[in-house]
C-alpha cells in the first residue's frame, strides 16, 4: 500500500505533513466583516498581541477525559499504576528532542475525530482563520510522564517551521487532563520573542539553528490548562513541552486546522486514505506505531457532517 505524502515537505521538520506548510489564505484580519463565533474581543486582542489563546470548554471535559483513557489503553499502561509507565521506545525518533517526551503514535482513533469534529473547536479555528472552509490536522496525541531516572527530557523550545520563510499557519493543543500545575509537563512559549522576532534576530549570528532559538533573557510562559481547553498558537510562536517535574501525567491532543486545498486531489486522496486505512503520516518527527495496532485493532472512524468536510471527504 503507498502511503506516501505527495510533496511532503516535512521530511526533515518537525512540523505535521497532512497540511500544507504555509496557507496561501492569510490569517483573519477581521476586515471580512464577519463576527466572531467563539473568541471574545479579549480574546481576539491577546490573541494578536501575544501569539496564542486559549478556547474555554472547546471540549466537554468528560470527553476529554475519555480520550485520554484510551490514550493510555493504546499504550499499554495504566494511569494508577506509575510502574507501567516507563517503557523503551517502541520506535526511534529521528527527532532526537522528543525522545521520552510521551508522544502518543495514534492518529486516527474514533475519539481523536470526535475531538476534531467538535463545533466549538471548530468555530475557533474560522476565528483564526475568517473562513469557513478548513482541513484538520491528521496528528497525534501526548502522555508525558513525570521525568524519572532514564526517562529524562531537556524542555526546549523551538519552531516546527524556519519563521525566516514566515510561514502562515497556525497550531493547536487540547488538552486531556488538567495542567494548572507550572511543574507539570505541558505547552510554554515565548510572546516576547514573538512579538520582537524581527529585532532579536540581528542580534543572532547567521548561521544559526533556525528551529532552536537562543532563548538567554527570556522567561517562558507556562500557560494553564484544564481537560477540555484548547490553545491555539500562531507557527511563529517559539514553544515546546515543559520538564514534568511533578507527580502528575500531562495529557493532550493536538490538533490544528487550516484552509482545505480542495483542488489539491493528491493531498485530499492521502488525506481520506489516512482516515479509512488509518494510516499515520511519515515525517521527521513521526515515527509511527510499529506494532500497526490502528490497523489491526480498531475500525475506521465514524466521521459527522462536519467531519467529513474538515478531512476532505466532502467539500466544502
Amino acid at each position: 500500500m503507498k502511503t506516501d505524502i505527495p510533496n511532503n515537505g516535512h521530511y526533515d521538520i518537525p512540523g505535521n505533513p497532512s497540511t500544507a506548510k504555509s496557507s496561501a489564505v492569510k490569517l483573519n484580519d477581521r476586515s471580512n466583516g464577519e463576527p466572531l463565533r467563539v473568541l471574545s474581543e479579549e480574546d481576539w486582542a491577546f490573541w494578536k498581541h501575544n501569539g496564542y489563546v486559549v478556547i474555554k470548554k472547546a471540549v466537554s471535559r468528560e470527553q476529554a477525559l475519555k480520550t485520554a483513557a484510551f490514550l493510555y489503553e493504546f499504550e499499554e499502561k495504566d494511569p494508577n499504576d506509575s510502574s507501567t509507565w516507563y517503557t523503551a521506545p517502541r520506535a526511534e525518533m529521528k527527532m532526537k528532542e522528543l525522545a521520552n517526551t510521551g508522544m502518543v503514535e495514534c492518529y486516527n482513533s474514533q475519539l481523536q475525530w470526535n475531538n476534531r469534529s467538535e463545533q466549538r473547536v471548530y468555530d475557533a479555528f474560522a476565528d483564526i482563520w475568517g473562513t469557513e472552509k478548513l482541513w484538520v490536522t491528521i496528528d497525534r496525541a501526548n502522555l508525558n510522564f513525570p521525568i524519572r531516572p532514564g526517562h529524562e527530557y531537556k524542555a526546549f523550545i523551538h519552531w516546527d517551521y524556519d519563521p525566516e520563510t514566515r510561514p502562515v499557519n497556525v497550531q493547536g493543543v487540547l488538552a486531556l487532563a488538567d495542567q494548572l500545575d507550572e511543574n507539570m509537563g505541558g505547552f510554554q512559549c515565548i510572546p516576547e520573542l514573538f512579538r520582537n522576532y524581527d529585532t532579536w534576530k540581528l542580534t543572532q549570528p547567521e548561521d544559526r539553528n533556525r528551529f532552536l532559538p537562543d532563548t538567554t533573557g527570556f522567561t517562558p510562559t507556562k500557560v494553564k490548562l484544564e481537560a477540555g481547553d484548547l490553545l491555539i498558537f500562531n507557527s511563529l510562536q517559539p514553544h515546546g513541552i515543559r520538564a514534568n517535574n511533578s507527580d502528575k501525567v500531562r495529557c493532550a491532543q493536538y490538533i490544528s486546522m487550516m484552509p482545505a486545498e480542495e483542488d489539491n486531489d493528491s493531498l485530499r486522496e492521502w488525506r481520506v486514505n489516512s482516515w479509512r486505512d488509518r494510516i499515520a503520516p511519515e515525517g521527521y518527527a513521526f515515527p509511527g506505531d510499529p506494532r500497526k495496532w490502528e490497523q489491526t485493532k480498531y475500525e475506521t472512524a465514524s466521521l459527522n457532517a462536519l467531519g467529513k468536510k474538515i478531512l476532505g471527504l466532502d467539500r466544502w
